[in-house]
């Protein structure tokens, strides 16, 4: 997620706090919850406190962290229930499989969503007027996968067989099975070739060549941003 998508969301945050930044009230901590896939000393996270910080949020003066960072599939559930229970004054979450755990454990607290299409899930109703206790940001991610596999198709003339690198905890089947009609439809062959993480991407790519791949689209995925040049 770059930089302008975090100022973004931190301002969705402050909107769902009681007051908005320096206008604070005197002595308040202000309890804010996590729920997401990243660690909590990732490039990302950081940028995101260093906006806290200049919205006036600080951690460790006026801001608690109920954080529950570096959350697997596997443990959502236990991790919904922790940060639940602490009653934050809201909660940031994502990708979908987090806020979707977020919203059936509590209608009341206001949850701030990092998620790939937030109507498209199911989500909110609308950007425009999300409703219920959920708000956030649409990363939008897999149309830009489905752009980047119609660029890869008119830059290799010709091409009959393409590989896309997906991270299946983030990509969908039916994005995967959209993508693999639309190649077919264009006279491409699409295979699909996974990985869980950084240390996979290496492997994956080598198994893409073996099949002969022509061209690879890396589908979205925070995984990618872990990868050393």
């Amino acid at each position: 997620m770059k930089r302008r998508e975090f100022i973004t969301l931190v301002a969705g945050i402050a909107a769902t706090l009681p007051l908005a930044a320096g206008a604070q009230d005197a002595g308040r901590l202000y309890r804010l919850g996590f729920l997401i896939r990243a660690a909590r000393r990732s490039d990302a996270v950081d940028a995101m406190f260093d906006e806290f910080r200049r919205s006036g949020f600080v951690e460790g003066q006026n801001l608690v962290v109920i954080g529950r960072f570096g959350v697997t599939n596997e443990q959502i559930a236990d991790a919904v229930s922790v940060v639940v229970t602490a009653a934050p004054d809201a909660i940031v979450a994502g990708p979908e499989l987090y806020t979707r755990a977020l919203q059936v454990a509590t209608r009341t607290v206001p949850l701030v969503s990092i998620s790939e299409d937030l109507v498209g899930e199911g989500l909110v109703a609308s950007l425009a007027k999300p409703g219920g206790n959920i708000t956030g940001i649409s990363l939008l991610s897999p149309e830009l996968d489905d752009k980047r596999q119609d660029i890869l198709i008119e830059a290799v003339p010709g091409i009959r067989r393409m590989a896309a690198l997906a991270d299946l905890s983030i990509t969908q089947k039916r994005h995967l099975q959209q993508q693999q009609e639309v190649a077919r439809s264009r006279g491409v062959e699409l295979s699909i070739f996974s990985y869980a993480k950084a240390d996979d991407i290496g492997p994956a790519l080598d198994e893409a060549k073996a099949w002969g791949a022509e061209a690879v689209n890396f589908l979205a995925s925070p995984v990618q941003r872990t990868h050393p040049a």
